[in-house]
């Protein structure tokens, strides 16, 4: 049994492309038997909240997404964080990297750059000599950590999308703000928590190979991948505030009990649910993943009307 996950980040309010995926990780967990835990990735020290994150857990409890113990912060678990940074330093694996956005941008756009896949991190600053390194720091830029990473291309497989391959490369694992990033945070946390089975959006798929290398190289367990297609807007684009009523709240207040919203979003995953309103743990029975569509599924109109 693969312990489950949903690790929202608390910057603002649930939409039902959000829900959905929540709904999805839920069963995929609860069908297996297996405990579904909730993290808070809050490493946005913008926009992330303690209200935000008090308004979405009363999201996922109004749907009925039940969860098991304590909520867990990663903007409180910056040590594990730090220690694996500092296991991948003491080997030799990581270096500082002073480029801003846009110099990535631009040395990846350069006529004579390697060819790469669209944000490969082109290796600015993979091998500065002393001198360069320190006229960056006399600039007092602070610099990001990245790891020293193979250059190369590797793959998962994923129990909805098939197999996914990227190239790995030189992925930041301490922003220069002193905040570990997520690639790191999210392979620590998923091997210290147990979490067994990953259940996301499709959007992240291309981040499970940096993922996947990262566990391996810190000796960690690795995790089944489940990449559930988007949730798009009746203009074809990704789902959004613009589009309408697309939170919880919003299909509430155009009449929809949460039951409803519950039963829209597990037909839009393949389930069999004639009701017009049911509650997850009454779908669990009838969850087939193979029944998932593969494509990203468009709200229809009337479901955005407030």
């Amino acid at each position: 049994m693969a312990v489950g996950r949903f690790a929202p980040s608390p910057t603002g309010p649930l939409h039902l492309g959000n829900l959905r995926t929540a709904l999805a990780a839920w069963l995929f967990a609860r069908a297996e038997g297996s405990a579904f835990l909730v993290r808070m990735e809050d490493l946005d020290r913008v926009q992330a909240s303690r209200d935000h994150e008090r308004a979405q857990l009363r999201e996922l409890a109004d749907l009925g997404l039940d969860h098991d113990g304590e909520v867990v912060r990663q903007s409180e678990r910056f040590d594990r964080y730090e220690a694996a940074i500092a296991e991948l330093t003491r080997r030799g694996m990581t270096y500082p990297c002073y480029c801003t956005r846009r110099e990535i941008r631009e040395a990846a756009t350069a006529p004579h750059a390697d060819a790469a896949p669209e944000g490969a991190y082109p290796g600015t600053c993979r091998e500065l000599s002393a001198a360069a390194r320190a006229e960056r720091e006399a600039s007092e830029r602070p610099p990001a950590l990245r790891l020293r990473g193979p250059d190369a291309v590797v793959g998962v497989s994923d129990e909805l999308l098939g197999d996914v391959a990227a190239l790995v490369d030189d992925v930041v694992l301490r922003r220069n703000d002193g905040v570990p990033a997520y690639n790191l945070a999210v392979v620590v946390d998923d091997a210290a928590q147990g979490v067994g089975q990953v259940v996301r959006a499709a959007d992240l798929a291309s981040s499970s190979p940096r993922q996947r290398f990262l566990a391996e190289l810190l000796d960690l367990p690795t995790v089944r991948y489940a990449h559930v297609p988007l949730v798009l807007g009746p203009d074809g684009q990704r789902l959004a505030k613009r589009d309408g009523a697309v939170t919880l709240e919003e299909q509430v207040a155009a009449g929809r009990s949460a039951g409803e919203v519950v039963a829209i979003l597990a037909r839009s995953l393949g389930l069999d649910v004639p009701e017009a309103s049911v509650r997850p743990a009454d779908l669990v029975a009838r969850f087939d993943p193979a029944r998932i569509a593969r494509d990203p599924w468009t709200l229809p109109p009337e479901l955005l009307t407030p």
